[in-house]
């Protein structure tokens, strides 16, 4: 595992950040499946395999802005292309701490690992584990760097109920950390809202590189 990544990650959720100095860090991958780049306040990480020398060049002949380069569609292709994966989005990524005490009722652990949501969490994720409750599904497991992650899904026909909302606020309270992390589609206003009403702050985007 890169500890050095984790470390930031872990640095990230107690509000200390790299500096914001215009730059770039390179690390390994935590792993075989997790490669990508972090976006923080004018400061990247792009945690890969492929030689820094290589991500450095490609960044400075990155036409447009800077301070954005690591996120520009162009560097993200040709790194995209060099290491042979795909990406679905940038993601904006939040982070809340652990909460006490139990959940609300209504949650029921799901242990049936051919579950669909179970078989879909276990590629991106660690030691996964899912719960249902009516009309909502609330995902828990081990992404980037062993860092504990959650997800969540409101059925259609049950929005606006604050469903979701209560579905993040007990991911807070079920995860066996201190933190727990949440990625959101910019562009999903909706569930942005969801996360941060349940008390997830932004800390940066992620931009994921998936196998396969």
């Amino acid at each position: 595992m890169s500890d050095a990544l984790a470390g930031i990650l872990a640095a990230a959720a107690d509000g200390r950040f790299p500096p914001p100095d215009g730059s770039t860090t390179v690390v390994r991958q935590p792993n075989d499946r997790d490669a990508g780049v972090l976006a923080f306040t004018a400061h990247s990480v792009v945690f890969t395999d492929e030689d820094p020398r290589w991500v450095r060049a490609t960044l400075a002949a990155t036409e447009g802005d800077a301070l954005a380069a690591t996120m520009n569609p162009r560097f993200l292709g040709a790194l995209l292309d060099r290491t042979g994966r795909h990406m679905n989005t940038i993601d904006l990524l939040t982070v809340a701490s652990a909460l006490p005490g139990a959940p609300g009722p209504g949650l029921r652990e799901i242990r049936d690992p051919e579950h669909p949501r179970v078989a879909r969490a276990m590629r991106f994720r660690d030691e996964v584990r899912v719960w249902g409750a009516e009309d909502g599904v609330l995902i828990l497991g081990r992404g980037v760097a062993g860092r504990w992650e959650t997800a969540i899904e409101v059925a259609e026909e049950a929005r606006g109920r604050r469903l979701g909302e209560r579905l993040a606020r007990a991911a807070r309270q079920l995860v066996p950390d201190a933190v727990v992390w949440a990625q959101q589609s910019p562009g999903n206003a909706r569930s942005v809202r969801t996360f941060q009403a349940a008390g997830y702050r932004p800390v940066g985007s992620e931009a994921l590189f998936v196998e396969g």
